[in-house]
């Protein structure tokens, strides 16, 4: 009983410690990431407390988009291909078209909404670095799978 007791805890702070590591690498990356687009974009003071309440919300909406809906989406086809019916084929397509369709608002509210607080050629660069630091994120994920590999 003992043993259970002692097995069971350890697998919980196991789990602990890794829930724990994951929100800590969210929250780097997004700290790099704040890091990123501040530097590229050089935002003046003013610019920047009117910028960031509107990106966060953005950023917060679209990856409940992404992450969530979208990835449920995907795990619901991938566990059901070989048995899905035209029905739950179209369900399921509707409900990809809805979460596309929402991250698509969430972008336009977001250069509707930066329209008013800065220039149009900063809201370009903003993609321009969102892209750019995915990119590079991408890039470092690829180059630390390879150096576990090797």
């Amino acid at each position: 009983m003992k043993t259970h007791i002692i097995s069971l805890l350890i697998f919980l702070f196991s789990i602990t410690l890794f829930a724990q590591r994951h929100n800590h690498d969210r929250e780097r990356i997004q700290a790099l990431k704040v890091s990123f687009i501040t530097e590229k974009l050089d935002l003046t003071t003013k610019e920047a407390q009117a910028f960031w309440p509107i990106y966060n919300a953005y950023d917060e909406n679209s990856r409940k988009y992404k992450y969530e809906d979208m990835r449920n989406i995907r795990k619901e086809i991938k566990d059901n291909i070989a048995t899905l019916s035209d029905t739950k084929a179209e369900e399921l397509l509707n409900k990809f078209v809805t979460a596309e369709n929402n991250l698509h608002k969430e972008r336009v509210n977001l250069i509707t909404n930066l329209k008013k607080i800065m220039s149009p050629k900063k809201i370009i660069l903003l993609k321009a670095t969102e892209d750019d630091f995915n990119r590079k994120l991408f890039d470092q994920y690829k180059k630390r799978k390879k150096e576990q590999k090797d």
